[in-house]
């Protein structure tokens, strides 16, 4: 017989265990705690209801975001009321989910790329394929242009509604509107060529735009194709930290058996046994057995957290030695680990976008657009020569073509993408143009020390001998004592007594005592290495060094005494060293009106140590993740701009939080992936590097802008006519589309002007 226990998943061997009847049906349980469970919401176990976990839910039952009106909210996938725009999760799944739009947008682009081409080439020629195509160019820059402006321009003339409908003009207003104003243009003037006057024909004919109409709309969709991709991995960092949590536990049922059940059946109250090398699925405490635990990935800490019976653990940490039977506290969404997922969550949805500025001033913008092409249809055709009606709407289309938002919408992309390219080249990935935008505002940076300020892993600092013995022979004791241990301090020894070609001899017995140290036998001689209380325990007088010891320790270091006998033979120090270009990048930072602070997980006395060798004044130690975040966000709320540099886990919540988030390419994954700035060499001097190359570019995405515009501000009353009565000059509408690109050409060669600008500082 095949029997499951509905509550904890547990497989059940008989039938002699409790059992309940529910809709005809007979369930069985493995403790009357399952049973009780089950009585008290049966639905929550057979399916009826949603899992509340680590773990995605379906997705009808995750709410979903728009990424350009984050007030929008629903439950389950859509498109966007407001702008159209497909939703995305608020919390983005741990499972990799297809996305419908870019998968819709590259089908879009690449099936009509080449259509796009060729009638562009034909446009450019300048009639030179007329005599092999027998004056049927336009008709073939028609056909071939249709399913461009059709069906790849759909999108955006759908969005382009949906703002006009909700009245929030915004930039897929001016893409819709200018795409299929060059488009209805030229389909009506090789329709209907009569309605047209004789100055607007060439060599017999009017002139179409179908290329212009074309190329915007490819050029837009490869512009939205990346833009998806990048915006895809903004839940890079979440996905990271869901998927450090184990998917499975090893419960310990009340009869003693052990069997592994997916994590999310684990409950308040269960034994588990974490096994060496394993990770501790829950938040709990430890009721038996010791152990050495990695908690690095959220604290910061590099050293292992020595653990015995009545000690915390956390969930997602690494028990790296002994074997632990802990007792669940805090599950799901209760945990350190979902605490901090949600807090980054959170922190990220609160970041405004860059292009926010260029949407408001193009909901203006286009108003005014609008505006002055009715006025100039209506005045035209109520006031002006005739064909009056057919010169209004030809200078009403002039007007929309020269005002299409081509150079509007290269003016900040470009920039952004010469600038990432810069920064990329000397070792600085911006993730998000945000970050270039805010990082040249920030007056105050917070650092991590751990992986930031230093080396982030423990280094041999120091030996000093005892009475009787060299620091040679304390290290090569030592370390060979050591090569029997897995424990980062051991490693470090050891690697410093092979640098220094010191003959290790393998440990006769070797033994752990109880997180305070080791024991062993080396040469025949019993040692001991580790803290105060092991060498009291040993019988080995350790004050003759304490003084030393106590000096290694305001530095910074671990002090561990090795014992010889009952003697004492020295004291060893493991440090994590401060980084060479450390002090530098404090100096520079300085000097550009940075107000600098560190907070880091570590003790205050290691803390103010380092903080006192760098000359930092303003120190945090013993800082919590969520700590970090707040005083990100006091900081801001006392308007300053804050950055945050740091590398490891815990950072994640005030670097997702912090105005321009910096994270060491030394570091985590999840610091780089939540984090707008990544720092590849993990060299803070890079951050001064960043913040005169954002200066630059912002500068620089002020000139486009101005460039844009003052295109237009020129270009449209001309087009319009406002030179009319005083020259007889009318703006033809290839005039305005050749204003209209070079426009465009301005903001790009203005923008490659930044490869060149001079950022070292």
């Amino acid at each position: 017989m095949n029997l499951t226990d509905p509550v904890c998943g547990m497989a059940l061997k008989d039938d002699s265990l409790d059992h309940l009847e529910h809709n005809g049906n007979t369930y069985y349980f493995c403790s009357k705690k399952c049973l009780t469970k089950f009585k008290a919401n049966p639905k929550q176990y057979l399916g009826d209801t949603p899992e509340t976990s680590l773990e995605a839910n379906s997705a009808a039952t995750v709410e979903y975001t728009c990424p350009m009106h984050p007030e929008i909210r629903q439950a389950g996938p859509g498109t966007c009321p407001k702008c159209g725009m497909t939703l995305e999760p608020v919390q983005p799944l741990l499972t990799e989910e297809r996305n419908p739009e870019l998968e819709d947008f590259r089908r879009r682009f690449w099936w009509t790329l080449p259509l796009t081409i060729i009638v562009t080439l034909l446009a450019m020629s300048g009639g030179f394929f007329d005599q092999w195509l027998g004056g049927k160019r336009q008709w073939i820059e028609f056909v071939l242009s249709t399913p461009v402006a059709l069906w790849s321009g759909w999108p955006f003339y759908h969005r382009g509604l949906l703002s006009v409908i909700n009245r929030s003009p915004n930039m897929w207003t001016l893409i819709g509107l200018g795409t299929a104003t060059a488009y209805v243009y030229s389909v009506v003037a090789i329709l209907f060529p009569g309605l047209f006057p004789e100055s607007f024909l060439v060599k017999g004919h009017v002139e179409v735009y179908f290329e212009a109409a074309a190329v915007i709309i490819s050029l837009t969709l490869l512009g939205q194709i990346l833009e998806l991709k990048a915006r895809s991995e903004t839940g890079a960092a979440i996905k990271a930290l869901l998927g450090l949590a184990p998917k499975t536990a090893r419960r310990i049922s009340e009869n003693g058996e052990e069997q592994d059940v997916p994590l999310t059946h684990v409950h308040a109250g269960d034994r588990l046994r974490v096994r060496p090398g394993e990770k501790i699925p829950v938040d709990g405490v430890v009721l038996e057995g010791q152990s050495a635990v990695d908690e690095s990935m959220l604290t910061g800490e590099p050293m292992p957290v020595s653990k015995k019976e009545g000690d915390s653990v956390i969930g997602a940490t690494l028990n790296t030695s002994g074997a632990l039977i802990i007792q669940a506290e805090k599950v799901g969404s209760a945990t350190v680990l979902s605490q901090i997922v949600q807090m980054v969550a959170q922190a990220q949805r609160s970041k405004a976008p860059l292009q926010r500025l260029a949407d408001i001033v193009a909901g203006y913008f286009v108003l005014v657009v609008i505006g002055i092409a009715i006025l100039t249809f209506l005045g035209w055709g109520l006031w002006g020569p005739e064909p009056s009606w057919a010169f209004g709407f030809i200078n009403a289309v002039a007007v929309l073509i020269i005002a299409c938002p081509c150079a509007l919408g290269l003016a900040t992309p470009m920039s952004v993408m010469v600038a990432t390219g810069r920064g990329a080249s000397q070792g600085i990935l911006f993730k998000d143009a945000a970050a270039i935008e805010h990082l040249r505002k920030v007056d105050t940076l917070i650092v991590d020390k751990t992986g930031t300020l230093t080396e982030g892993k423990p280094a041999f600092d120091s030996v000093i001998g005892a009475l009787g013995y060299t620091e040679e022979e304390v290290l090569r004791l030592a370390a060979s004592l050591d090569l029997g241990s897995e424990h980062p301090l051991a490693h470090a020894l050891v690697a410093e007594a092979k640098t220094k070609k010191l003959a290790l001899t393998e440990p006769e017995t070797f033994e752990s005592a109880s997180g305070i140290g080791v024991r062993g036998r080396v040469e025949g001689h019993e040692l001991v290495l580790g803290n105060t209380a092991l060498m009291e325990e040993a019988g080995i007088a350790w004050q003759p060094l304490q003084e030393q010891a106590e000096k290694l320790r305001a530095r910074g270091a671990s002090v561990m005494y090795l014992g010889v006998g009952q003697q004492l033979a020295g004291v060893l120090a493991v440090a994590d060293p401060i980084k060479p270009s450390t002090p530098e990048a404090i100096a520079t930072l300085r000097q550009q009106a940075v107000n600098i602070i560190m907070a880091t997980g570590d003790g205050e006395t290691t803390a103010k140590s380092v903080g006192e060798q760098l000359g930092i004044d303003e120190i945090h130690g013993e800082v919590r993740p969520q700590d970090k975040e707040r005083l990100v966000a006091k900081l801001q709320s006392q308007q300053h701009k804050v950055a945050m540099a740091g590398d490891g886990i815990n950072d994640a919540p005030a670097l997702a939080r912090a105005d321009v988030g910096i994270a060491m390419g030394t570091g985590t994954d999840v610091a780089m992936s939540t984090a707008q700035l990544t720092l590849v060499k993990g060299d803070l001097r890079g951050i001064a590097v960043a913040r005169q190359l954002s200066v630059n570019t912002v500068r620089n995405m002020h000139q486009n802008l101005t460039f844009a515009f003052l295109y237009n501000a020129l270009g449209v009353p001309i087009a319009a006519g406002l030179l009319y009565p005083f020259t007889g000059m009318l703006l033809s509408p290839l005039i305005a589309a050749l204003a209209m690109s070079l426009s465009s050409v301005s903001v790009v060669f203005n923008a490659l002007r930044l490869r060149h600008v001079n950022i070292n500082v």
